[in-house]
């Protein structure tokens, strides 16, 4: 049996090759074997106090506070809050809101790789979803898709949380244990508390995990039912059978009635005002009517009705 040997690069030998395979397996001298390594690490730098890191914040420029804060976002991991942003670089709240809209224009604005995004609670910067696919094959990883088991539990959850899994069973119709447990696993659900009622059950809800995922800001942010409703299959189905019939009852649904009333209101004062325009200019138009009738006279040599009747 010929014994193989490893093939080496272009134009070394094999001698050469070895002593590099035997320099890189020593890793030191042997020589300094019984020597103690000397403290080299650098001294621990006391951080400056907040009261004098906000003094020296006050002067910096609008420019210098934008740049702080894309530094921050960029260094951060997971979103960062606005009282993160200011425990860090001692600019003021209002300073720092105003950064944060003028970056979130500029990477909204321009052909951007990078977007910035409000983010459970926090600011993030995020790769553009344009350039997904390249990101993805960039990292080597797949991208993360739920099952329509998951996403209907999870969206249970998330709009009637806290809530029970014989909660979410009850609508479903099916078993969850091993959806809800699988969601826990990748820390989109977190478990609230237990319930008040006989046997404790545990109350699941949405973790800050779970608004990352989504790119949500807040609970708040989630679509209203109205909209799932506007968008459900039966809805479409009228749009493609009676679409006319379906418009209509779509602007009835979503008419409000506080918004008809005022509207309706404004209305009423535009006609009233129209109203006395056009009374205004029919007035201004009698009158320079006789004023002409009144001028053409006197060029005819007619006196004016007052004396024609005196004398």
């Amino acid at each position: 049996m010929n014994e193989q040997h490893p093939p080496h690069a272009p134009g070394v030998s094999a001698e050469e090759l070895a002593q590099l395979q035997a320099a890189e397996e020593a890793k030191a001298d042997p020589a300094l074997d019984e020597v103690e390594p000397a403290e080299i690490d650098l001294a621990e730098e006391k951080e400056e106090p907040f009261e004098k890191l906000a003094g020296a914040a006050r002067r910096l420029g609008v420019d210098r506070v934008r740049t702080i804060v894309e530094t921050l976002l960029f260094l951060a991991e997971k979103p960062v809050t606005v009282e993160e942003i200011r425990q860090a670089s001692g600019v003021e709240t209002e300073r720092i809101e105003k950064a944060l809209d003028q970056l979130s224009g500029h990477y909204r604005e321009g052909p951007c790789g990078v977007v910035l995004h409000e983010v459970a609670g926090g600011w993030q910067l995020r790769s553009s979803p344009d350039n997904s696919a390249f990101a993805r094959r960039f990292l080597k990883v797949k991208p993360q898709r739920l099952t329509r088991a998951a996403l209907e539990t999870l969206a249970i959850i998330a709009y009637r949380q806290p809530v029970t899994r014989p909660e979410v069973e009850e609508i479903r119709g099916v078993d969850c244990g091993a959806v809800v447990k699988a969601l826990l696993d990748r820390k989109l659900l977190k478990i609230l508390g237990k319930k008040e009622e006989p046997g404790r059950p545990i109350l699941y809800g949405t973790s800050r995990e779970f608004l990352e995922f989504f790119a949500l800001k807040d609970l708040a942010s989630l679509p209203t039912l109205r909209e799932f409703h506007e968008l459900s299959e039966e809805h479409r189905e009228i749009v493609e059978k009676q679409p006319e019939q379906a418009i209509v009852g779509l602007v009835e649904s979503l008419a409000d009635p506080a918004l008809t009333a005022e509207l309706d209101a404004r209305k009423a004062e535009s006609d009233a005002a129209l109203d006395q325009l056009e009374k205004a200019l029919e007035t201004a138009d009698t009158v320079s009517r006789a004023a002409e009738a009144a001028l053409a006279r006197k060029s005819d040599g007619e006196a004016p009705d007052d004396q024609q009747g005196s004398t």
